[in-house]
């Protein structure tokens, strides 16, 4: 019997010999190159024309890009911004659970609000709101038709901060109120009326169960009403409020002659603030759309720094899944919240 080659592979065996790898040519996308270089032209286009136009005044920019009045300016837009959207929140999520109740009293109370203040302009209430003390020099508490126990100046009570305040928060919460409203509408009713079921409270099934699932079709809306709010300030010179960023940059540029850099230095501004806002917001999406836009479900990074059967800071298991997880997997849900029929 003749010996076997030491070279040849033994019987069984994967032949070494593979085929040679395809090599795959991509698909040429003319059409993306040409739009590319399109797009880079044009942009070199804009910064050239900014850039060497001497009518902007680029170092009068800078220089009162970081000015006291219009740092200090940055700071009652934030605080005009962000205190009439609390307000504003509290009040839409009232009038949204008053557009939802089965009392007809209450259900016209919040039509009626929704209708006046979203049916006239924001300008008009912010100057009727500067007129308060005209209208009303005095407010008393007491009984009506009948004796005062109180009584303040109207002057003192609402000065020109707070009547912007107030204006711009509750003409928000007439719009905030319909997203809320929307919101809410779209969870499955079957998960309250199971909550019902359990014995669970109508507040309390509000707040566990109806309320988490709303929250990723109300915080892209609100987020974008906040943004809008941001520049809407710029109207509280009706009031009138003077300290807000358009006010500040618009006196200096009259001061100065120079108004076109000051209204580049307000632009300028707002267009950090309304990065810093997209960012929260994207961060704030994706913490309420955790278990609905097809996230990992399973141990978070850092939930408990014990391994997958250890336990975090909360006592919580790192396995266990989020509470807008669970509920996608009972599936009563669906990806589209505005899906009348589930396919």
């Amino acid at each position: 019997m003749a010996a076997r080659s030491a070279s040849a592979p033994p019987p069984g065996a994967p032949s070494s010999d593979l085929p040679e790898p395809l090599r795959a040519r991509p698909v040429p996308r003319p059409g993306r190159w040409v739009s590319a270089a399109v797009v880079l032209v044009l942009a070199a286009m804009v910064v050239h024309a900014l850039v060497t136009n001497p009518n902007f005044r680029w170092d009068t920019v800078w220089l009162y890009l970081r000015d006291v009045n219009v740092v200090r300016g940055v700071g009652w837009t934030l605080v005009l911004t962000f205190g009439s959207m609390a307000i504003a929140i509290v009040l839409a999520v009232l009038l949204a659970i008053m557009r939802r109740s089965d009392n007809p009293v209450m259900r016209s109370v919040s039509w009626t609000y929704i209708w006046f203040f979203r049916g006239t302009p924001i300008y008009t209430q912010l100057v009727f709101w500067g007129l308060i003390s005209v209208l009303y020099p005095r407010l008393s508490l007491g009984v009506p038709f009948g004796p005062e126990l109180f009584v303040f100046d109207t002057r003192d009570v609402i000065t020109a901060f707070w009547a912007a305040l107030l204006g711009l928060a509750l003409n928000e919460a007439a719009y905030l109120a319909e997203i809320v409203r929307a919101g809410l509408g779209s969870v499955d009713p079957g998960q309250a009326e199971a909550a019902r079921a359990l014995g669970m409270k109508e507040s309390r099934i509000l707040r566990r169960i109806v309320l988490p699932q709303a929250m990723r079709v109300i915080v892209p809306p609100t987020g974008n009403e906040t943004i809008s709010m941001l520049k809407t300030t710029s109207l509280v010179v009706a009031v009138p409020f003077t300290l807000e960023i358009t006010y500040a940059t618009s006196a200096i540029g009259t001061r100065t002659f120079q108004p076109i850099p000051l209204l580049i230095v307000a632009a300028l501004w707002y267009l950090l603030i309304t990065s810093v806002l997209m960012v929260g917001q994207y961060y704030v999406e994706r913490h309420y759309g955790r278990g609905f836009d097809g996230g990992a479900t399973g141990p978070r990074r850092g939930a408990g720094g014990r391994g997958p059967g250890g336990t975090g800071r909360t006592g919580r298991r790192a396995g266990r899944p989020s509470r807008q997880a669970a509920i996608r997997g009972a599936g009563t849900t669906t990806d589209d919240p505005f899906a009348e029929v589930t396919p």
